[in-house]
């Protein structure tokens, strides 16, 4: 391969929404006054770029007067079609508490009135908890206190454009760091070596042709995990947010679930509130029901399906949510009046990287924390705005066990690259990706059958074997990502034989009690060979 810089630091965290961030912090301020440990941020993209400031409806704590922990936590594992784990659960919403407090001491300005917080309800909570800044703008106010606090600390190193190929591994079987290739573009890898790393890679729904997620969220971390064969648990179960914009040559801008919250409708081109149809809850029903009866209603009418949001009203749409409405306005409608086209739209994976519940992976050295970890805490269904709070939480955890795991252990002085690096990277363009979101849409979505998996199984089989692997090209090794992050989805949901939660089988069209279990794997025990 070509010339590969070796960096030497203490720790590296993958990521810089608010999981990682917080894990950063997590690291620099457990050091307190001990010598200071060196650890860089990676961001793949500009700091300014993450899935956490594209969140928009907001952070659920139970801090209310009308509200308690022990809501919280029912809310949360009803939501998680019996999958939800009770104490990962009970550690997010009591932890979480003191989590968001401690981001309102270090300045978020999440909306008040008259001096008190404001909370607003969203689909299957019970209570008024979640907490929002802007209007629509919560994570983007997160990410700017995460940061501020980040900066602070002199230890944490920030490095944006930072693409992490693959993770290296010890002779005595440790993550000894990982092969990044620096700046945009940039033909200058780096081996960084550390004490350990934490994954908080985000999102993955640019697996699919329709997802609320941006160009970036390719499913890096879970690519990294599938070629180190570390186990993956829940893979099946991706949600769909069942409100995304649908305008000819837009991007599919999420659209609130506050947005129903606060009175909108979904309703279909005759104008009926179709939802009562398939569950009493209506528009507040969780997001899996709504998500799936959308879809439904379009096959059945062959026609789109629509938000009305002039229940808001003009001025409280525009006070409420400018963000949204903006975009709106940009596509010529208008918030608090007209019916806005929608359609579900790829989201959240509530599978991942198995982890304990402090972050720890199959790989010691390797922590994982946010959208990239699956530690069962949101089952098979995450309860609405328990996203960014399990970020806080868990993140902060990771960072925590991180330092405390490694205070005797060092910077190895070696670390063999993968086999696959030993030779000079291949120097051809590299092939344009397969059509795998479409793939993904059709055989891996809303509506699953064996008939639809197999097929998917079969095409991404074919491809994984084929593909060009290493080669020094971002986008060929996001569609990697993709694909190997794609193949567990599939292969998990093809052994599922019911429906839960997101995950639903045409051909096992209900929930089955010898089901009520997690699924864990590694991709080694999955697929024989590989890349």
């Amino acid at each position: 391969m070509r010339e590969v810089e070796t960096v030497v630091v203490d720790y590296v965290v993958v990521g810089a929404g608010v999981a990682g961030l917080r894990a950063a912090i997590a690291l620099a301020m457990a050091a307190g006054d001990r010598p200071r440990p060196r650890i860089w941020v990676l961001a793949k993209d500009s700091l300014a770029e993450s899935n956490t400031r594209y969140a928009q409806g907001g952070i659920a704590a139970a801090l209310s007067d009308e509200d308690t922990v022990y809501f919280h936590l029912q809310d949360t594992l009803q939501a998680g079609g019996g999958l939800a784990d009770p104490e990962m659960a009970r550690i997010l919403v009591e932890e979480g508490v003191g989590r968001v407090e401690e981001l309102i001491e270090w300045g978020a300005a999440f909306d008040q009135t008259g001096g008190r917080l404001v909370f607003t309800i969203e689909g299957a909570h019970s209570r008024r908890r979640v907490l929002h800044a802007g209007g629509d703008a919560t994570g983007q106010e997160i990410v700017r206190v995460l940061m501020e606090k980040a900066r602070s600390l002199p230890a944490i190193e920030f490095h944006e454009h930072a693409f992490t190929m693959d993770l290296t591994v010890t002779e005595d079987g440790r993550c000894g760091g990982l092969l990044v290739q620096m700046g945009p573009g940039s033909p200058r890898f780096v081996h960084v070596l550390c004490r350990g790393v934490v994954l908080a890679t985000g999102g993955s729904g640019r697996m699919f042709r329709y997802t609320t997620n941006p160009p970036f969220a390719t499913a890096d971390g879970l690519g990294l995990a599938f070629r180190a064969d570390l186990p993956f648990q829940d893979m099946e179960f991706f949600q769909f947010h069942p409100t995304a914009l649908n305008v000819p040559s837009a991007p599919h801008f999420l659209l609130t679930e506050a947005l129903r919250g606060e009175g909108a409708w979904v309703v279909n081109g005759d104008g009926e509130r179709f939802l009562f149809r398939y569950d009493p809850r209506g528009e507040l029903a969780p997001r899996d029901v709504v998500a799936r009866a959308m879809f439904l209603e379009i096959q059945r009418t062959g026609s789109a399906v629509f938000l009305d949001t002039s229940p808001l009203g003009e001025s409280f749409a525009r006070e409420r949510f400018p963000r949204v409405a903006q975009v709106c306005a940009r596509f010529g409608l208008t918030l608090g009046r007209d019916r806005i086209p929608v359609i579900p739209a790829a989201h959240y994976y509530m599978g991942g990287i198995r982890t304990d519940a402090w972050g720890r992976t199959g790989l010691p050295g390797l922590y994982a924390a946010g959208e990239v970890a699956c530690n069962g805490v949101h089952g098979a269904n995450r309860l609405a705005s328990n996203s960014l709070l399990d970020g806080l939480v868990f993140g902060a955890r990771a960072g925590q066990a991180l330092w405390e795991d490694t205070q005797d252990v060092r910077v190895p002085a070696r670390v063999p690259l993968p086999r696959a690096y030993r030779e000079p990277l291949r120097s051809e363009p590299p092939p344009e990706p397969p059509p795998f979101p479409d793939l993904a849409w059709e055989c891996c979505g809303l509506i699953r059958s064996e008939t639809g998996l197999a097929e998917a199984l079969r095409r991404l089989d074919r491809w994984l074997r084929t593909w060009p692997y290493p080669v020094p090209d971002r986008r060929a090794m996001e569609a990697l990502n993709c694909m190997q992050a794609l193949y567990l989805l599939a292969r998990f949901a093809y052994l599922r034989q019911e429906s839960r939660g997101a995950h639903y089988r045409a051909d096992f069209p209900v929930e089955r009690p010898e089901w009520a279990r997690h699924q864990v794997f590694r991709p080694s025990e999955l697929m024989a060979g590989g890349p």
